[in-house]
């Protein structure tokens, strides 16, 4: 099981540093290319002013970033992976959740899409991460009781 949870940490690592990149270069993505896509237009966003470029380069770029960061480290290092757990659990439930209450707002769009099915399955996906990684935790916890009791 350790090893499907590190594969989804990687697998998470290289979508959200793929997608921070994205969202990074959006401001100078014609010089790379005229048929590289628009990460604004793929998720729905206009700017209307230069600050507006720094602000999806930062939130939408640094901050996936280092949640693709995060996740690789995860990957490496098992205590971090717990935390790293707690945190996307949290993250994508959290993301779920406003895009769900924004649904209930009369006249607001819907939240069913391809970001919120990805963020409850990932939700759900690290509930059960979280809940294989305690158990074990307890268990080898009650096995070094069990040493220093004898």
């Amino acid at each position: 099981m350790i090893w499907i949870i590190r594969l989804f940490l990687f697998l998470y690592a290289v979508i959200y540093i793929a997608l921070g990149g994205w969202a990074i270069i959006e401001p100078v993505r014609m010089m790379i290319s005229d048929d590289f896509p628009s990460f604004m237009q793929a998720v729905g966003l206009t700017v209307a002013s230069p600050i507006g470029y720094s602000e999806v380069a930062g939130i939408y770029g640094g901050i996936n970033v280092v949640v693709g960061l995060i996740a690789l480290i995860g990957v490496f290092v098992r205590r971090f992976a717990i935390w790293a757990s707690i945190l996307f659990m949290f993250l994508t439930g959290s993301i779920a959740l406003g895009r769900y209450v924004l649904s209930l707002i009369p006249s607001a769009p819907g939240f069913l899409n391809n970001f919120f099915i990805f963020e409850v399955a990932s939700f759900f996906v690290y509930s059960i991460f979280l809940i294989y990684l305690n158990l074990q935790l307890n268990k080898s916890s009650k096995n070094i009781e069990t040493v220093n009791s004898n």
